[in-house]
């Protein structure tokens, strides 16, 4: 089965509590629902800083990217259907999914 980058990008920040909790109760039935599918869960990013070909370095990133999840699936498709699931994008937020790829060692 291959594996697949979700990629969260973007989204709103709840304007209070109660939204926050109802935004994560569906998020977390979400999870659920990928069942074995589910490689790694959520995982949010902070304090992004950036390095450039020189080696310089710069507080910040490029791009609006928030988090990441690993899935496997049996095409693109099959992963693209889970991601449409995905209540992040009903706070605003986008997905990037990507099929990660195997590098050989040798």
């Amino acid at each position: 089965m291959k594996q697949f980058v979700l990629v969260y990008l973007g989204g709103n920040q709840p304007s209070s509590q109660e939204e926050a909790r109802s935004h994560h109760s569906k998020y977390v039935e979400w999870l659920a629902s990928l069942g074995d599918a589910l490689v790694i869960p959520t995982i949010p990013l902070k304090d992004t800083n950036t390095v450039s070909s020189n080696g310089a370095v710069r507080e910040g990133g490029s791009s609006a990217m928030s988090g990441f999840s690993v899935i496997k699936a049996e095409s693109m498709e099959a992963a693209l259907s889970m991601a449409q699931a995905c209540p992040f994008l009903e706070i605003g937020g986008s997905l990037e999914v990507s099929e990660m790829m195997q590098i050989p060692l040798q």
